[in-house]
């Protein structure tokens, strides 16, 4: 089908422009202006941004296994509403994605039912249990982007190192959730002031930065391809700066909610504010912010993590850890901090397109003629009340249910196919 786009702003080479664009045969074929071009589809973007389709590097879509909560159908369909036109799902499903015949799946039914390209992580460790290297190589074969055991941190140091060699002869990157389970206990919330005013065991950010060191040695001993995720200390920043400097093959990735929050947010018992790395100091949102700003964080990524109502409406200290993010990354930031002037608008599309691609090498982050038509089209002014009836997702843990958020998700368009539409456009 081709598809038309006029009036609008159009996001290239890091500037938004007044232009058109062209879709034929799921590719941009032509950027300019006053095409004039015959289409089935014309859409009239009426001033608004058209954006490359986001990338998320950090999306759990529990299927497999927890399709209550989310599938591949629901996670997609919330993705698109969010802007995002290709997600990378982790492999805490049940069973856990570390076999070629997991991996199929999840990429079967994305092909089939999907709304958004789904990019497979692979486990680290058979069972994501710490106890015995994946079938990497196989996996690697069948498609996989990445390895990791997110949700989990592998504790000891000797099999990370030996995943990491492993990993390093097909070149797949690791990707860690870093969490020093001895130093980390039962903690609920953040230790910090917070923890000692409510009377709650507390996870250090001591526990993180251990592991992040840790496995910096490891990679720069090893050769690996080593990405951190939802990164959230001052101190966790420092040692990226330092490998970075080494010339090491490090990235890192931020979430919305550790960018926009900090431990004060849990004041009020909301067990949509508790989240594994849980929010941190007021100190520490703001070394990640000007990280973002400066480049020493390399991408955001949503940390999407869907829960059943009867789940997160538990006491605090049973619920469990994790919010969704897919829909309101993007109007959360653009509000937060855009508009605040703590970032600039560049900066931010950035690092949900061209950024995270390049992190993993995944094709996609840019609008080029010739290249695959995934892109998204925002209006700035115009604001989403993310209402349970609006959310996608099959969960609705969020902090900001009920808020109504500027930069509302008119059109997101994937391979050439609408596969968003707002439900107030004809």
């Amino acid at each position: 089908m081709k598809i038309y786009i006029k009036n609008a702003n159009i996001y290239q080479n890091g500037k938004l422009k007044k232009s058109e664009i062209l879709i034929d045969r799921k590719k941009i074929v032509k950027i300019g202006t006053k095409l004039n071009a015959s289409a089935e589809k014309i859409i009239d973007a009426q001033g608004a941004c058209v954006f490359p389709g986001f990338i998320d590097l950090h999306v759990h879509l529990r299927d497999p296994g927890h399709t209550y909560k989310e599938d591949i159908v629901t996670g997609t369909k919330a993705a698109a509403h969010g802007g995002f036109t290709a997600v990378c799902c982790m492999p805490n499903t049940e069973p856990v994605t570390d076999n070629i015949a997991s991996v199929e799946y999840i990429q079967l039914r994305a092909k089939e039912h999907g709304s958004a390209k789904v990019y497979v992580i692979g486990a680290i460790t058979k069972g994501s249990n710490g106890e015995e290297i994946s079938e990497m190589a196989t996996m690697k074969n069948g498609g996989i982007v990445a390895v990791s055991d997110d949700g989990k941190c592998v504790q000891n140091a000797r099999l990370m190192l030996a995943c990491m060699k492993y990993a390093s002869n097909f070149d797949i990157p690791l990707i860690i959730h870093a969490e020093d389970y001895a130093l980390a206990g039962k903690g609920q919330i953040h230790s910090g002031k917070i923890c000692t005013q409510l009377g709650f065991s507390g996870l250090p950010a001591l526990a993180e930065e251990v592991i992040i060191a840790r496995d910096i040695m490891l990679a720069e001993s090893s050769g690996a391809r080593l990405h951190i995720a939802h990164i959230s200390t001052a101190k966790s920043l420092e040692l990226v700066s330092q490998a970075k400097h080494k010339g090491l093959p490090v990235t890192c990735e931020v979430t919305p909610h550790h960018l926009v929050l900090n431990e004060e947010a849990v004041l009020g018992f909301d067990t949509n504010t508790k989240m594994k790395p849980p929010l941190r100091s007021e100190k520490d949102r703001l070394a990640c912010v000007e990280a973002l700003k400066s480049g020493l964080i390399d991408c955001i990524a949503t940390d999407h993590a869907p829960h059943a109502d009867f789940e997160k409406e538990k006491e605090f200290d049973h619920a469990p850890f994790g919010i969704i993010g897919l829909e309101t990354a993007f109007p959360v930031l653009y509000k937060q901090l855009v508009l605040s002037g703590q970032l600039s608008l560049e900066r931010l599309v950035e690092a949900f397109s061209s950024a995270p691609a390049k992190v993993l090498g995944l094709p996609g982050g840019s609008l080029d003629e010739g290249k695959a038509a995934d892109l998204t089209i925002i209006d700035l002014n115009k604001e989403t009340l993310f209402s349970p009836e609006n959310i996608l997702s099959k969960s609705k843990n969020t902090p900001w249910l009920n808020h109504s958020l500027p930069g509302r998700v008119m059109w997101t368009i994937c391979n050439g196919n609408i596969s968003y539409q707002d439900f107030q456009n004809e």
